[in-house]
């Protein structure tokens, strides 16, 4: 209601005036005097006159300021912290990428450790199974190479037998993502299985057979030279081809060395071989998984930062 609204309905003779009579009447109408109250309504009254009508004209205000407060700062508060669900749930899904990509990396590795091994234990079974034979040439072998005069290149398998290379995929990404939240994103299924590719007893298995294992055949090699054959022979150098040539007799009766050989082509052939079979399955199937659930993120769409048809 405008000033001249109230002027209007104060002047009710309408002689363009207000009279006292006009005024004190006015004044009645405009609610009670703060003294005729009792003391509630004297604490809740502003002036010195109470009007239900104006009360609740400010009750219905107040309530409305309140209600907006209240929104704004729920609001507020809950886009700042969708906000931060937001990020983290596009930092989980980066991580899934990079675990997806070292997930590859791991298999590559695990297939070139797996053609290593089989040229390995071709060689030294190759050793082996002519450890008798009577022909001084039997410690030494070749391989075809063009920069050779002859085309081969001549080597003593044996003087290479310390050469260790324990497993040892690239897995970095695994232990970051731990504790980050970012397996709230995966299937139970899948995180145990990423579990197992980076901390199950195949892996274990592996580092230890190609790690503590094989290194004991490798030690008890180097203390037989070094406590027997440097006092019998008159002279030893395994980098030597002619070392293996000139000794070969005296190599072939020493039947620790003979047996050392055996139980690491055993370690090669029946552990290790097998072991690299089935990790490298476990890995193709975490790919698959890591695949799946990366085209699931994917194929949810994101509003600002609400995910609008979530999949979990």
């Amino acid at each position: 209601m405008n000033k001249e609204d109230e002027f209007d309905k104060i002047d009710v003779n309408k002689d363009g005036y207000i009279s006292r009579e006009e005024y004190d009447n006015a004044s009645e109408a405009a609610g009670v005097e703060k003294e005729k109250l009792n003391w509630f309504l004297r604490l809740i009254t502003l002036g010195d006159r109470f009007d239900i009508r104006d009360f609740w004209d400010r009750f219905k205000k107040s309530i409305v300021e309140f209600i907006i407060l209240v929104f704004g700062v729920t609001v507020s508060f809950g886009i700042e912290q969708q906000g931060g669900v937001s990020d983290n749930r596009s930092d989980g899904i980066e991580n899934l990428e990079n675990l997806r990509e070292e997930i590859d990396k791991m298999i590559d590795y695990t297939d070139a450790y797996i053609e290593q091994i089989n040229w390995v234990t071709e060689i030294y079974q190759k050793q082996y199974d002519r450890w008798f034979e009577d022909n001084d040439s039997i410690f030494i072998d070749y391989q075809l190479d063009e920069e050779e005069p002859d085309g081969k290149y001549y080597f003593a398998p044996m003087g290479m037998y310390t050469q260790r290379d324990p497993f040892d995929p690239p897995r970095v990404n695994f232990d970051a993502i731990k504790l980050d939240g970012t397996f709230r994103l995966m299937p139970k299924e899948v995180g145990l299985k990423m579990t197992e590719i980076y901390d199950g007893t195949e892996l274990r298995y592996l580092i230890e057979n190609t790690g503590k294992n094989e290194e004991r055949y490798v030690t008890q090699f180097v203390d037989r030279i070094a406590n027997k054959w440097v006092y019998d022979l008159p002279w030893v150098d395994v980098d030597y081809n002619e070392f293996w040539i000139e000794n070969r007799k005296y190599i072939q009766n020493d039947k620790f060395i003979q047996y050392n050989l055996y139980k690491r082509i055993d370690l090669w052939e029946w552990s290790v071989k097998e072991q690299l079979d089935n990790y490298k399955s476990s890995l193709l199937e975490g790919a698959k998984m890591l695949d799946s659930v990366l085209a699931v993120r994917d194929s949810e769409f994101e509003l600002i930062w609400w995910v609008l048809n979530p999949k979990d």
